[in-house]
């Protein structure tokens, strides 16, 4: 038997019957970005105010998966990392939601029923382009009213910028597209990171003298431009200076974008880790080369580039301060 609308929201939307009211901030919060914090920040102090408990709803996947599965946004961010975020910004509870067809033409006021009875709702705080329900009809004008109906209180916090640019997921992506990685990194507050387990290659790195993980990404992972970049690579918790090359190995005529990352300094097997990669910088674009010799000789000139760069870096990827 499959569940009904309600009793899979019910029973996503679980919070303990003793607990305290929540005030409650609703959204994708792809990227965690610098605006995102903003509203957390604005939630976490409303919530000790009113003595509360800060609650985040988000989605496990993104709307676009389900509304245009032929244009699906690519995400920044696992919903793992982005419960991890959020907890290490101090909301007490996270709750994802699936965001289902019954989910995406459910109305605005029946939703907001709905937390008011399961979360014992007493606020929200909204970003200020948000909006929910069946076609956005719970604009935040609506959201205002509606709370001055059914007693809860309406915030809206305002957008940050960069450079005089909306902070956005959307324009997070769009410095990725365009190799911006200094752009991105500043709007999230933090470097990119590609996550995923090692999978095996044709080790053409490693018969060229520099053996690389090879990466195994979805089609739903947002991903930098085609290019050459240092990164931090960890495993097992450690962190390690790295080489990433994006793209599709033109000196060998490939065709299937790739990732691969050679780890300076290290040896062992990687097959089947979980390894994570923080892209710090853009060196260069993926050129094709004549011939094996003058790419060899390219890697090398790269790491040592690399060697450089980060050594401007901490293990967490924050440029060091010039004493």
């Amino acid at each position: 038997m499959h569940k009904n609308m309600s009793t899979l929201i019910q029973h996503e939307l679980q919070y303990p019957a003793h607990a305290r009211s929540t005030i409650v901030s609703i959204g994708m919060f792809d990227g965690l970005h610098m605006g995102h914090q903003a509203l957390i920040r604005r939630l976490t102090e409303q919530a000790h105010a009113m003595h509360a408990i800060s609650t985040v709803i988000t989605f496990k996947q993104h709307p676009s998966t389900l509304l245009t599965p032929s244009d699906a946004v690519p995400m920044l961010t696992s919903l793992n990392e982005r419960i991890c975020l959020l907890k290490a910004m101090a909301v007490d509870v996270v709750i994802p939601l699936t965001f289902s067809q019954e989910l995406a033409t459910l109305g605005a006021q029946p939703f907001v029923l709905m937390l008011q009875r399961y979360l014992k709702m007493q606020g929200m705080i909204l970003g200020w382009d948000f909006a929910l329900g069946h076609r956005r009809e719970g604009s935040l004008e609506t959201l205002c009213e509606m709370g001055q109906l059914l007693g809860f209180s309406t915030e809206a916090v305002g957008p940050v910028k960069y450079h005089h640019n909306i902070v956005s997921s959307t324009a997070i992506r769009q410095a990725l597209l365009a190799g911006d990685i200094c752009a991105a990194n500043a709007m999230l507050t933090r470097p990119f990171r590609i996550e995923s387990t090692v999978v095996g290659g044709d080790k053409r790195g490693t018969k060229l003298g520099f053996p690389t993980a090879n990466f195994s990404v979805t089609s739903q992972q947002a991903l930098p431009a085609d290019g050459i970049y240092a990164t931090i690579a960890t495993i097992e918790g450690q962190p390690h200076s790295a080489a990433t090359f994006i793209g599709t190995r033109p000196t060998f005529n490939g065709a299937a974008r790739s990732i691969e990352t050679h780890l300076l300094d290290f040896s062992g097997n990687l097959y089947n880790h979980n390894l994570k990669i923080d892209i710090i910088e853009r060196l260069r674009e993926a050129v094709k080369f004549n011939d094996i010799q003058a790419l060899k000789a390219q890697i090398a000139l790269d790491i040592s580039q690399i060697r450089q760069i980060l050594s401007g870096y901490d293990c967490c990827g924050i440029m060091k301060r010039v004493s």
